[in-house]
């Protein structure tokens, strides 16, 4: 009976050969358009990466076709119980029109050093509540809660900040520390009051001929913290869009070498069944004095080139959504706004950033305009890729 049931073993094993996981997977990376692409970021799904074996992303390897290991990073994008990852990201510059290929390893568990990170951002609970963030080249800020009730200075706003910095390195930590970070020490300074406005690609909900804003965030969290992407969600209290109640919860990534963050706000509409209506946002630009402001439908970018506050500089500043949801531009007192279409789901994605003279990157509006349009054309056409089994 024993030599029966051992055999009856065997003959399932010959039908159905044990897994054996790949070595390594082969990925081709394709640009599609004919312009130079710094900083692309690369995403391998859980899914693409299965025959490698591996359920701890955080110890997969990334080596270019050099055998030059890149920096690669593990990120929970749904935010389940479990902090579970579930894609890996690496970056890689593309010329015009280019391909190149990169080997996935399974090895020992990532870890980081903080000279790595070009992506950080937490919640600032010292500072009235702040949300803080910032990559190697820009950093944000937006308010909480605890700033509306504040004697000194309260502001409720949904604006997005901007804190101007000239340094690859993280700062906004020690820029905390020494409470001193309206002025430059080397690093760069908080030199823009967003104020009510919409400030830097804040958004809201257009009806009735006017922009229906959220207070300030009253909850949030971090789905990823670096070394390449920070991203986080903020919950916004129901608030008054004409003659409904609207909730938000706002999903911000910013990507490292990235003058734009990404933004999708995802929107519940509190009425009757069969009563919901269609949303339209207003994404918005605060207006200042002497700016130079140009849109263009056709690629749905609005930006514009002005003065820092304080002489310190020049800025530019943009908001990117998709062509096919572009509506219209319009303003209103405070801000310049495109108009876009929610779409499926009341999902509104859309990106908005900002430049410095002084970092030295983007120098001039006619360097910013270049920036803007490529990025958009790149957001129609993501570098497109391709995983397989290494022959």
């Amino acid at each position: 009976m024993k030599t029966t049931r051992f055999l009856s073993a065997c003959a399932l094993v010959g039908l159905f050969p044990l897994f054996s996981p790949a070595a390594q997977l082969t990925v081709t990376a394709v640009n599609k358009l004919p312009l130079a692409r710094a900083s692309q970021t690369i995403e391998l799904s859980a899914k693409q990466l299965e025959p490698l074996g591996t359920k701890e992303l955080g110890t997969i390897h990334v080596k270019d076709s050099a055998g030059k290991e890149l920096l690669a990073q593990a990120v929970d994008t749904d935010g389940d119980a479990y902090r579970k990852t579930d894609i890996v990201i690496f970056q890689a510059d593309f010329a015009a029109s280019e391909t190149k290929t990169f080997t996935v390893t399974v090895g020992a568990k990532q870890v980081f050093k903080r000279e790595q990170f070009k992506a950080f951002g937490r919640f600032n609970r010292e500072r009235f509540d702040d949300f803080v963030w910032e990559n190697d080249r820009i950093a944000h800020r937006t308010y909480g809660k605890a700033l509306e009730t504040w004697e000194g200075e309260p502001l409720s706003s949904s604006t997005i900040d901007i804190w101007s910095k000239r340094t690859a390195r993280m700062v906004v930590n020690d820029w905390y520390l020494s409470d001193d970070y309206h002025v430059d020490h080397g690093d760069g300074a908080d030199f823009y009051s967003a104020g009510p406005s919409r400030g830097c690609g804040g958004n809201g909900l257009w009806a009735a001929d006017r922009l229906w804003t959220s207070r300030n965030f009253v909850n949030s969290r971090v789905l990823a913290n670096g070394p390449i992407r920070v991203m986080f969600e903020l919950e916004y209290a129901p608030f008054q869009v004409d003659n409904i109640n609207v909730s938000e919860v706002k999903r911000i990534s910013l990507d490292a070498g990235s003058q734009l963050d990404h933004f999708q706000s995802t929107y519940k509409q509190f009425t009757r069944p069969g009563q919901t209506q269609k949303l339209t946002t207003g994404i918005g630009l605060k207006k200042t004095a002497g700016e130079q402001v140009e849109a263009n439908a056709e690629r749905g970018w609005l930006l514009k080139w002005e003065k820092v506050e304080k002489n310190a500089g020049n800025q530019g500043l943009a908001i990117i959504v998709d062509p096919k949801a572009f509506e219209k531009q319009t303003e209103d007192k405070l801000n310049h706004l495109i108009l876009a279409k929610v779409g499926a789901g009341d999902v509104v994605s859309y990106w908005a950033g900002f430049c410095w003279d002084k970092a030295s990157q983007l120098t001039d509006v006619i360097a910013w305009k270049k920036y803007v349009d490529e990025f958009a054309q790149g957001t129609q056409s993501p570098i497109e890729v391709n995983v397989a089994e290494a022959k």
